[in-house]
């Protein structure tokens, strides 16, 4: 009896025992939806000695394909097959020691009940209105600080720490935006960025599946996209495939040896940034190693996406975002950095799985010939495809700065640069699907760059809201937001939105506190983004430019049935164009209509244009 008592104890402890060393701590994805296109889902799974169990799933229409061990023995990876005629609901995957269960996990599969004009991705006919969410409205107070994360502190005085900002600032910024004339919104990322400093961010990812607290919820992000989208306003997301957060859960336990680039090495090696080594005929080996393998900052990791169960894990994160929030889009940060095979598996299954859906690449290079080779439909010399729609413009951001700044009278400088920079869109395989922007949360404030001239920010913005491509403003730029005084210093660029906070004395949302130049270029944003909501011309048309004359510069957008003439003036006098010069389009029209005071303009001998301004003519 005692002997039997004994071996009874002794099978008890080991139950016990295997049942704590295989404690599943996740699933990731958290659950999947009927329906989709891939009938293909990998599920890692993380919990201590869960290489060592086999699991089993009883539930008709799912099925075990395979099932791969990591390095770690703390991992599992289960190939499912979803069949066509899989119902939604849950089920148990049971996790086998020999026969014995030691471990069971819930996993649920959602009946997909979007409608798939949800997916419709951002096009020509959208602007987009750029938000770094900790800087724009805190809406929730009680969320500003989370002790269960390392950053525990609120600071708005200091650049680099957290503001407060939060998703139910945005849902509380709807109204204004619409009425603004806003029609999609980039947040920077909103997921967890758990780590001790300066990750206020959001672009040092700690946990992909994951809201961070001091932005709110899942449920609250859900919410954003409903909110927004009621308004007819999209919802786009800020993905980070390159890097994760140095406090990124998995770092302490790594799949495999290789889920991050230079692990193994006794010091971070860091990127060296020469992103032409993807297309350089003659780059080093070495050069090409350490662009895509090198870690962003020695905080931020660089991901291996050659590793397949990476790369497949980082494909189904952005489904299950698009997913679950209904996206718009996707703008992809540090575009060029992952290795280049990845980024056609990436775009092309997300775009197989959503053919109408957009995704933008962050190159950030002012040499055009870069910036194309990315871009679905182009033939590059190597044979590189990709599936990615848009590409951001920032060799145009450059030359609209150097055209607004510059003496047009010397040679090669002014609007002469506008001119020439698109007469480089031969290169591109779709101008159209291009972002254009004046700023963004990188580099420094537009109003900065123009030198706090307001009547050149108004030119700006008149400028890329009628040139081709996909207009993006960053958040504040209406009320001439600055960071005079602090060249490059991210921390000033983005700067709480003025009203963001109760007590602000400036408040850009009612127009308390601003100056007579702020609210000028607010109201002549506000205007222009509404005219142009429905101008198809505007959108899709086509373009004809004249080379610049004088300091103007004369562009066309028009389709069969509209046609806006576009004129830049900067002069400090009011200009007469000769309406002959332009006879090709105007075709002997006689009559123009200012699209803002909405005057009629006689243009049969001459166009007038008023001092430093632009003026858009309906012809």
């Amino acid at each position: 009896m005692r002997f039997n008592h004994y071996r009874l104890l002794t099978l008890l402890f080991v139950c016990l025992l295997e049942s704590v060393q295989a404690q599943i701590e996740r699933v990731e994805p958290p659950y999947w939806w009927t329906g989709m296109k891939s009938s293909h889902l990998q599920l890692l799974v993380k919990g201590e000695g869960i290489g060592e169990l086999n699991p089993q799933i009883d539930y008709q229409g799912i099925s075990i394909q395979k099932v791969h061990k990591a390095d770690s023995p703390n991992y599992l990876f289960i190939d499912l097959e979803i069949a066509p005629q899989a119902k939604p609901g849950s089920f148990e995957v049971k996790f086998k020691k020999k026969r014995r269960v030691a471990q069971e996990w819930t996993y649920e599969l959602k009946e997909r009940t979007r409608p798939k004009e949800q997916f419709e991705g951002f096009d020509a006919s959208d602007v987009v209105y750029l938000i770094t969410p900790d800087r724009f409205a805190n809406g929730n107070p009680d969320n500003d600080i989370e002790l269960a994360l390392e950053e525990k502190t609120i600071d708005r005085a200091a650049p680099f720490a957290r503001h407060g900002g939060d998703i139910q600032g945005i849902i509380n910024s709807l109204d204004y935006l619409s009425e603004m004339g806003f029609t999609a919104i980039w947040p920077s990322p909103l997921l967890e960025n758990n780590m001790p400093q300066w990750s206020y961010h959001g672009y040092a990812i700690t946990d992909y599946y994951g809201v961070d607290a001091r932005f709110g919820t899942l449920e609250d992000y859900i919410k954003l996209a409903d909110e927004a989208r009621k308004r007819g306003i999209q919802l786009i997301f800020d993905g980070v495939v390159n890097h994760c957060g140095s406090n990124h859960w998995w770092m302490k336990d790594l799949p495999f040896k290789n889920w991050v680039n230079f692990q193994q090495l006794d010091s971070v090696v860091v990127t060296n940034h020469k992103r032409t080594v993807n297309q350089d005929l003659y780059a080093a080996d070495v050069d090409r190693a350490i662009m895509n393998g090198g870690w962003f900052v020695p905080t931020m990791p660089d991901l291996n996406q050659q590793n397949p169960y990476l790369a497949t894990y980082l494909i189904q994160n952005n489904i299950w975002w698009i997913e679950t929030l209904g996206l718009g889009g996707i703008r992809q940060d540090t575009y060029p950095y992952p290795y280049k095979g990845f980024l056609t598996d990436w775009t092309c299954q997300i775009m197989e799985e959503y053919p109408n859906f957009s995704i933008v690449g962050e190159e950030w290079s002012t040499n055009p010939l870069i910036v194309a080779y990315w871009q679905q439909g182009k033939i590059n010399s190597d044979g590189y495809q990709s599936c990615l729609k848009s590409v951001m413009d920032f060799p145009l951001q450059e030359m609209l700065v150097k055209a607004l700044t510059e003496n047009d009278k010397d040679w090669g400088k002014g609007l002469v640069r506008l001119y020439e920079s698109l007469a480089n869109d031969f290169v591109y395989a779709d101008p159209l699907n291009i972002m254009t922007f004046g700023d963004n949360h990188d580099m420094d404030r537009i109003t900065t760059q123009l030198n706090g001239d307001y009547k050149l920010v108004a030119m700006a913005m008149a400028y890329l809201l009628t040139t081709r491509g996909i207009p993006q403003v960053y958040y504040g730029t209406e009320v001439m937001i600055d960071n005079d005084g602090h060249p490059g210093d991210h921390g000033i660029i983005r700067t709480d939105f003025p009203g963001g906070w109760t007590g602000d004395e400036v408040n850009a949302y009612t127009g308390d506190g601003l100056s007579p130049q702020q609210a000028d270029v607010q109201a002549y944003l506000k205007a222009l983004l509404n005219w142009r909501k429905d101008k198809e011309a505007i959108h899709f048309g086509k373009m004809k430019h004249f080379a610049p004359e004088n300091g103007t510069y004369v562009y066309f957008r028009y389709t069969d049935d509209q046609i806006y003439l576009i004129a830049l003036n900067k002069n400090e006098q009011r200009v007469e164009l000769d309406a002959r010069r332009f006879k090709e389009i105007i075709d002997g029209k006689k009559m123009g209509k200012n699209v803002m005071s909405g005057k009629a303009i006689n243009i049969e001998k001459t166009i007038p244009i008023p001092p430093k301004a632009v003026m858009i003519l309906e012809l």
